[in-house]
Parts: structure tokens; C-alpha cells; sequence
């Protein structure tokens, strides 16, 4: 018999529900995609209940970075580099510098997570993702990251804009980033002032808006207004990539193994894809938070993290599967977002909650399915196909 903690069930699922119930008719336009022009109309967000709770006159960020790919001085692989940081502080302390150094040093490793093996591109589709640092405090610190190629002609390098927060809240910073994106285009010097009055504002209260006034040469002055949800409970989180990429019972499997502390690892092609999905999986514990180990996306330098005995949730790029399945790893749910199968399992995942208790989630979450738009509508079509379909079979780990 499977061990199902009483209080869990009750608070837990609860949430689940109402996250599920209250996110669903309000998202109903489509699903985000691994490109700049859908994610801005989908943020990502990330979960409120693992970050400090915010209730306005914070600062937006600490630090706006540029990370490119420089070549390294012996063989043709490149080294991802901040090559533009604002502000520069100065005058620190010796603790608060080499904290500094340690923070400073660790982003562009996540920035590209995908390894130094880069050439020079023509095309390249831009992505909006994140990554979680955590203190050794058990604090954390949010990277918004948006990766494209920039202006110019013929191959180049990509680069990402990095803004580096405390508070989460991916609308609003996926926003900023549109802003700096296209002063970027037309010189680093037009970022500073946007920048600087974006530092001097305080972060709003749910349901207010900050207006912030900034001059662009040829276009003139403009207003941008930046209005945090009045829900702060929904603000940090997107369900619409976890819908498409999985049936609900999947959900519910995955729900369950978080709520027991397991190994949790998401594969996935794009990073967006990626770090939407394992935010809202770890969405689904509130008013609980995932405690262990959080990486959205894992470099090609930590791919090790999949080994740990403790319990992890993680991210790791299609592109490392097989490496993946070939690393020593003793009960763990390996999630394949791209195919929407569970390519490793414990076995009982099924067994976790109560039958009746799945099945009052599940005709909860048809219910609030069937009453939302389109894309939605869709999903209840692609998902009724998919149960006809003849599923891989699982890997049982013994």
C-alpha cells in the first residue's frame, strides 16, 4: 500500500485544483511556442509559493546582463561571456564581492546551457526561458533569459539578455526584455537610461501599474506600462505548455511523485518548453513548495545532477537523452515532453492517490477545459486521440 499523507491530499490537491479551475478560462488563446513572437504573447511564469512573497516597493532586478560566445584561445569551441553588465557596482565589501563573483560566474553557464559546440548562424529561432539559482541560504534568484541572434548580416553567434530577480514574475519581465531587445538594436547607450528609471521604480502591488517614461531616437518619447495581475497567486505561472505536452492522468502521475519527494527529470527540445513545463509542475504543490534541488534547465556541465540519490526536479535538453538514460538512476519519473510519454517510472505511480480522488480531479479538470476557448477545446480533441492510441511502453525500474 502506497504512502498517501493525509494533510497532503487535502491542501494539496486542493490547490491543484484551484490553480487549474481559476488559470484555465482566463489562458484559453493558444499555446506558447519555442519562438520570441508566441512566448510574448504566453509568458512563461514561474511559481510564486518558492519565492519570497512580494508585496510592492521591491526593485524590479539586481543586475541586466549580455552573454555572448566568445572562442576559446585553443580549439574551435566557444565560452559564453558577459560582455555587458548594468549596474557595475562599486566600493563592495569583501563578502558582498566575492558573492558578486560567484553569481556573476555561475549565469553565463546557464545562459547556454546547451554546450560550447556552436558555429556561426544565419537563422535561429529566439527563446524566452529561465533558470533558478539558489543561495546557500536557500534563497533564490530568477535569470530571464531571452537567446537570439542579433542584428546583422551573414552567420553570427548568438547572444541572451539576462535579467537577474528576485521576484517572480514572468509577464512583466517578458515585457522588459521586448523593451531592451529593441534598444539593443539600436545601440547599448539607449539601454541605460530605460534601465536606470526601471531600477528607480518600485515594483507594484498586485493589480497596480508602473508607467515608465523613456526617449528613443527616432521614435521619441514613449509611455510603458507595466501592470503586475491583481492574483499574485497566478502571476508566476503557466499551465498552457504542461496541457499540450501531457494528458491530464500524466499530470496527475507527475503531481503525485512530487508530492512523495522523487526524482522528477523533464526532456525537452526547447528551453521554453522546458522551464514553462517544470515551473508548473512545481506550481502544482501549493501552498507547498518544492524544498530539494530545482534546476529548470541542467548545462551539459551538471548533467551529473540526474544521479543524486536526493530528491531533484530538472530540466534536461532532448539532445542529452541518451546520456541520460545510460547514467546509474535508482527511482525517478522521466517525463518526454516532446512525445508525451514517461520513458522511465517507479511502477506505481498510478497507485499514488486514491482512485476516487483522481477521478474527482479529472472531472474537475474536464469541466473548466470544456468551459474555455479554443485552444483548450482543441486539447480535449488531441487528448481523446491520444487514449485510442496504442502508448511506448514504460521502463520499470526494478
Amino acid at each position: 500500500m502506497p504512502y498517501r499523507p493525509k494533510k497532503m491530499e487535502r491542501q494539496v490537491v486542493g490547490g491543484i485544483l484551484r490553480r487549474f479551475r481559476n488559470w484555465l478560462p482566463r489562458h484559453g488563446a493558444g499555446p506558447p511556442q519555442d519562438n520570441l513572437g508566441e512566448v510574448v504573447k504566453e509568458p512563461e511564469r514561474a511559481q510564486e509559493h518558492c519565492l519570497p512573497n512580494f508585496a510592492g516597493g521591491q526593485h524590479f532586478f539586481e543586475y541586466l546582463l549580455v552573454v555572448s560566445l566568445k572562442k576559446k584561445p585553443s580549439g574551435d569551441d566557444y565560452e559564453p561571456t558577459i560582455t555587458y553588465q548594468f549596474p557595475k557596482r562599486e566600493n563592495l565589501l569583501r563578502g558582498q564581492q566575492e558573492e558578486e563573483e560567484r553569481l556573476l560566474g555561475a549565469i553565463p553557464l546557464f545562459c547556454f546551457p546547451d554546450g560550447n559546440e556552436w558555429a556561426p548562424l544565419t537563422e535561429y529561432p529566439r527563446e524566452t526561458f529561465s533558470f533558478v539559482l539558489t543561495n546557500v541560504d536557500g534563497s533564490r534568484k530568477i535569470g530571464y533569459c531571452r537567446r537570439l541572434l542579433p542584428a546583422g548580416r551573414g552567420p553570427r553567434l548568438p547572444r541572451v539578455y539576462c535579467i537577474i530577480s528576485c521576484i517572480g514574475c514572468f509577464g512583466l519581465f517578458s515585457k522588459i526584455l521586448d523593451e531592451v531587445e529593441k534598444r539593443h538594436q539600436i545601440s547599448m547607450a539607449v539601454i541605460y537610461p530605460f534601465m536606470q528609471g526601471l531600477r528607480e521604480a518600485a515594483f507594484p502591488a498586485p493589480g497596480k501599474t508602473v508607467t515608465l517614461k523613456s526617449f528613443i531616437p527616432d521614435s521619441g518619447t514613449e509611455f510603458i506600462s507595466l501592470t503586475r495581475p491583481l492574483d499574485s497567486h497566478l502571476e508566476h505561472v503557466d499551465f498552457s505548455s504542461l496541457l499540450r505536452c501531457l494528458s491530464f492522468e500524466q499530470i496527475l502521475q507527475i503531481f503525485a511523485s512530487a508530492v512523495l519527494e522523487r526524482r522528477i527529470i523533464f526532456l525537452a527540445e526547447g528551453l521554453s518548453t522546458l522551464s514553462q513545463c517544470i515551473h508548473a509542475a512545481a506550481a502544482l504543490l501549493y501552498p507547498f513548495s518544492w524544498a530539494h534541488t530545482y534546476i529548470p534547465v541542467v548545462p551539459e556541465s551538471l548533467l551529473a545532477t540526474v544521479c543524486c540519490p536526493t530528491p531533484f526536479m530538472v530540466g534536461v535538453q532532448m539532445r542529452f537523452r541518451q546520456e541520460v538514460m545510460e547514467s546509474p538512476m535508482e527511482e525517478v519519473l522521466l517525463v518526454n515532453l516532446c512525445e508525451g510519454t514517461f520513458l522511465m517510472s517507479v511502477g506505481d505511480e498510478k497507485d499514488i492517490l486514491p482512485p476516487k480522488l483522481q477521478e474527482d480531479i479529472l472531472e474537475s479538470l474536464g469541466q473548466g477545459i470544456k468551459g474555455s476557448q479554443s485552444y483548450f477545446q482543441q486539447k480535449i480533441l488531441e487528448y481523446e486521440e491520444r487514449k485510442k492510441q496504442k502508448k511506448p511502453k514504460e521502463k520499470t525500474l526494478k
